[in-house]
């Protein structure tokens, strides 16, 4: 069975409090409201994972648990990995190589630039940036997720909040 991965980039956030650690900066107002359309756009398309993981981060976090809601996906099965936060391609790799190969698709969420850079490395794409709450659906020909590399996953979907307005 071949395996999909949603890389999915935390809403908008909060710079209002300066005195924040940027780990727990929360969503602001756009960001609590993209989460919830952008979810309702995937579930339209029968785009449901098995299993979220998420950055620990607050913003991260917070729209991981938007999502979740939307999949009716358990809270038990939204889980928490502190590699995600601030990681670039070589370990965001390592995390996804690692993953269990009894789930076929996998949601991560977590932040640019490493989301960005990652999209690209593994589909050969040059998307300059995934904006907020922005989602990227790739398949691999594979069953196993050891097996995900450089350019082996086809984008199947970008979609992002302001996509579809004119």
């Amino acid at each position: 069975m071949a395996k999909q991965l949603f890389i999915i980039r935390h809403g908008k956030s909060d710079w209002g409090n300066q005195y924040l650690k940027d780990f727990e900066r929360p969503l602001n107002a756009r960001g609590h409201k993209n989460a919830p359309e952008m979810v309702q756009r995937l579930v339209s398309k029968s785009i449901i994972p098995q299993l979220v993981v998420s950055s620990p981060a607050l913003r991260a976090l917070t729209t991981a648990k938007y999502f979740a809601a939307g999949w009716n996906i358990a809270p038990d099965q939204l889980r928490t990995n502190s590699s995600v936060y601030e990681a670039h391609t070589k370990t965001l790799l390592k995390i996804i190589n690692g993953f269990d190969n009894q789930y076929d698709r996998i949601a991560i969420f977590g932040h640019n630039p490493g989301f960005t850079d990652l999209l690209n490395y593994l589909t050969d794409m040059h998307i300059g940036n995934i904006p907020t709450c922005g989602v990227a659906v790739i398949e691999f020909p594979f069953d196993e997720w050891a097996l995900v590399s450089g350019g082996t996953g086809k984008l199947l979907l970008f979609d992002y909040p302001k996509n579809n307005q004119d």
